[in-house]
């Protein structure tokens, strides 16, 4: 045997030790926030590397652009976040991961950046896709019994609906006994979730914005005093490529985007929240700064509809579970603010119940102010029992599902339509929001 054929099993050998011999496997990737002249793409490796993305604009496929190469390390999970520029408003653009030199085979990847439409044209229709409450199983970690988690193929049906963005409503992982007392629990965790095979078409094909609640920021039923908040604040801001984390006089994860002619506003329900049942202090939910940059957003904001995003019901009025009626006094100081500050086109999208339904505030003028609870993606569904005085007839949903909100029409007579789908991609049913008047 000559020396060359000797060497070669050694090779292999020591390949199988090199990290960066074999072929790097990628979780993703995922579009976040995308602006006019800049996008994020979110992406997570199974083990070190220096990666680079290579991208182009898809009517000109050989004139390719280079991101700064970036090495993915065990400390953050090899997460990477790459910033996708220079790129031009309203183009659609390809990219390929390349790792440790070599291209991956990964299918056709796109990324979107929005068009500059104002003073020009009539806002552009928009697709949304939203839900909450995303469990997948770990047999090694969960509870004995029935598997809590099911039905992942939602995650397909979702992707069908080609939606522009989707909206992570809260609950996006569930932190287990073993995780959220440790950095790598929650990152094991989040790695467990956001690698499921199922999930990976959804996460490639659009752009992907989120907000939390009790089980991806601590234990069940966590407010702020949960003692590793700093930890899974950080492993969000981790795994999400939302615009900004935290805002003036509110350092959690409140941030807020413009997508065609609708604001989100995604609120922290946790990180400001207290015990509803305290003596000696008034509770709380969202926290006086919080609520009063929300306020003054909403004021400043010229959206034909504004979508506000939080984990727990906002409107429902029983004071039950984690509903912000627990919270009282907190919760009609907003509506009342809402109400005075003659704001229009308020629909709080929320999570957590295990169920879905439409809730809807009246106020004396005629505006009304909306709450579409959907809920949940893959977890159990709860049957509630409670009495919601604002629940809208006909919307309640007691089994696994998803929410499509669609916004269309000229500049002035946009209308959104809500669609609620359950696991298959069936429709359950849908409601029609018009254009807001002002006040």
């Amino acid at each position: 045997m000559n020396l060359p054929a000797l060497l070669f099993p050694l090779a292999l050998l020591f390949a199988a030790f090199d990290p960066l011999a074999a072929q790097v496997r990628i979780t993703g990737p995922m579009p976040g926030h995308a602006d006019m002249l800049e996008s994020t793409i979110w992406l997570q490796c199974d083990r070190a590397a220096s990666v680079l993305l290579e991208y182009w604009a898809m009517e000109m496929p050989d004139s390719i652009l280079r991101t700064q190469e970036l090495r993915a390390a065990a400390e953050e999970a090899f997460v990477l976040k790459f910033r996708m520029a220079p790129v031009v408003p309203g183009n659609t653009y390809g990219y390929r991961v390349v790792a440790n030199g070599q291209p991956l085979d990964l299918g056709p990847l796109q990324f979107r950046t929005q068009p500059l439409w104002r003073f020009r044209t009539d806002p552009p229709d928009m697709v949304i896709a939203m839900g909450s409450c995303t469990y997948v199983n770990e047999p090694a970690y969960d509870r004995p019994g029935k598997p809590y988690g099911d039905g992942y193929r939602i995650f397909d049906r979702i992707a069908d609906q080609k939606p522009d963005l989707m909206l992570w409503l809260g609950d996006n992982i569930y932190l287990r006994e073993p995780d959220w007392g440790s950095w790598s629990g929650i990152l094991h965790r989040y790695t467990h979730t956001r690698s499921l095979p199922e999930m990976q078409r959804l996460l490639r094909s659009t752009h992907h914005y989120a907000i939390w609640d009790d089980h991806d920021f601590g234990h069940n039923d966590a407010v702020g005093t949960f003692a590793n908040a700093h930890l899974t604040r950080r492993a969000f801001d981790l795994f999400w490529a939302n615009p900004t984390s935290g805002v003036p006089g509110a350092d959690g994860i409140t941030t807020m985007f413009n997508w065609s002619d609708v604001d989100f506003f995604l609120l922290d329900d946790r990180t400001f929240r207290t015990l509803p049942n305290l003596r000696t202090s008034e509770p709380a939910l969202l926290g006086q700064a919080q609520l009063d940059w929300l306020i003054q957003s909403l004021v400043a904001s010229s959206a034909t509809f504004k979508v506000v995003a939080m984990g727990s019901q906002f409107l429902n009025t029983a004071r039950v579970f984690e509903n912000y009626a627990q919270h009282a006094l907190e919760r009609q100081q907003l509506i009342d603010r809402i109400d005075q500050e003659g704001i229009t086109g308020v629909i709080f999208v929320t999570g957590d119940r295990h169920f879905t339904e439409l809730s809807e505030l009246k106020l004396p003028d005629g505006r009304s102010i909306y709450d579409l609870t959907t809920s949940p993606l893959t977890s159990g569904t709860h049957q509630p029992s409670e009495t919601n005085a604002l629940a809208m007839p006909d919307t309640r949903v007691v089994e696994r599902n998803f929410a499509v909100l669609r916004v269309s029409g000229p500049r002035h007579a946009r209308k959104l339509v809500i669609e609620i789908r359950d696991s298959e991609g069936g429709l359950k049913w849908t409601r029609e929001i018009t254009t807001p008047q002002k006040r």
